[in-house]
């Protein structure tokens, strides 16, 4: 039985393979750290703008309505955690090594997918994983850690390794800077600790605290962070100001239905909402969930609009109902002007790894057609305000919005 390029089989692959579009490249080998580290803030800054006026539109063709200059737009963001997002509930034993570790090997591939298609996306990258090292982590440590009602949150009673090379569970500098190298692709911010900010027991002042150290280690790895996410979607608006003073201009909102707003971990674990969410990804609950391009502000939120479930053997069969649930949204995001963001994070893509590239491949397929009857536009978090303000600046996309 042949094999899709992705390395899945035609046979059993989860969706149409005819949907598919040319070879996949291969995943590149690790290149090592990115020599971007900054010597001030404003090369740091001028490093970050340099990259965001020159998304590739390349690829869109006309199609976008004249009267107005903003086409459909996809999101990406992906929240890059490792060990940090399940550190609370999932031990660090062999299985979970082993998950972690096929993540690692994931995200080359899902790079190299992301540039097949001109795909840009938002890596919200917890803090810790800029560490080279151990000692490099605790120099970075906030003097004011969370106090949570619940011990089991607190992240700073993880025991770390030496190294990336001895810990790559809690420490991924050199997949920072594969990410960063590959154009399009920013690196956002997703709290220094895995911060929940609707937990009992943490306060203003202790987060305000773990951002700083967020923003310092980024910088002093040469990325200067504009978009964040807030750990497991716990939006607090009241810490808005916050961001807004440390230099993030764009966040990541919750979806609108009332079974996917903010709260407390414990909270969006309860029975009815996890089953809601479920079912609303393969069948019509909420709506599409796009929606108009955000107004201007101070600080912009670019509001999910679904999440990627990854591949589950056990509903294999409602696949494609998934396909079309996300193809149908997207599709009325490129016709209607409007944006759809897509999120989820690159360790779902550890189990079934060739499943779940299959189907993100007929997803992107859907995006390039889009692209290309719409003019619909890939844009990551930060570029999706700065095209709002006009300060993106291409050649080749100001030709299709005329």
């Amino acid at each position: 039985m042949s094999a899709c390029a992705d390395g899945c089989q035609r046979g059993k692959c989860p969706v149409n393979p005819t949907t598919f579009p040319s070879s996949f490249k291969k995943a590149q080998a690790d290149r090592g750290r990115e020599e971007t580290t900054a010597t001030s803030a404003p090369n740091v800054h001028a490093h970050f703008v340099g990259r965001l006026q020159k998304p590739d539109f390349s690829r869109q063709t006309r199609g976008v309505d004249p009267e107005s200059l903003r086409p459909g737009a996809l999101v990406i963001s992906l929240d890059f955690e490792l060990h940090w997002g399940v550190r609370d509930h999932v031990p660090l034993d062999r299985r979970e090594r082993a998950r972690l570790l096929s993540a690692r090997s994931i995200i080359p591939r899902l790079l190299d997918l992301f540039e097949e298609f001109s795909v840009h996306a938002t890596w919200a990258t917890v803090g810790f994983l800029f560490a080279h090292s151990r000692d490099e982590a605790h120099a970075f440590m906030p003097v004011r850690k969370p106090q949570y009602f619940e011990g089991k949150l607190d992240p700073y009673q993880e025991e770390l390794g030496r190294d990336e090379l001895e810990d790559p569970f809690h420490f991924a500098p050199t997949l920072i800077a594969e990410i960063a190298k590959r154009p399009g692709q920013e690196i956002g911010c997703h709290s220094f600790s895995h911060y929940y900010c609707i937990e009992e027991g943490q306060t203003a002042d202790e987060f305000e605290a773990d951002l700083a150290s967020a923003v310092a280690i980024a910088a002093d790895a040469g990325y200067t962070t504009r978009s964040y996410v807030f750990p497991r979607n716990e939006v607090n608006p009241a810490y808005l100001p916050l961001l807004e003073r440390a230099g993030i201009r764009t966040y990541r909102g919750t979806e609108s239905p009332s079974t996917k707003l903010p709260g407390p971990f414990a909270e969006q674990c309860r029975l009815h909402r996890r089953f809601a969410r479920l079912l609303d990804s393969y069948a019509d609950i909420y709506g599409s969930q796009t929606f108009g391009w955000p107004e201007t502000s101070t600080i912009t939120s670019i509001a999910a609009s679904r999440y990627l479930r990854p591949h589950s053997a056990v509903l294999r069969p409602l696949r494609c109902f998934q396909l079309r649930r996300i193809t149908q949204a997207m599709e009325q995001a490129a016709r209607q002007g409007e944006v759809f963001h897509l999120w989820w994070h690159p360790e779902d893509f550890a189990i079934h790894c060739d499943e779940n590239l299959c189907f993100l491949r007929s997803v992107l397929a859907t995006f390039d057609s889009c692209r290309r009857e719409h003019g619909m536009v890939s844009l990551s978090m930060a570029e999706i305000r700065e095209y709002q303000f006009g300060r993106v600046v291409d050649a080749s996309l100001t030709e299709q919005t005329q």
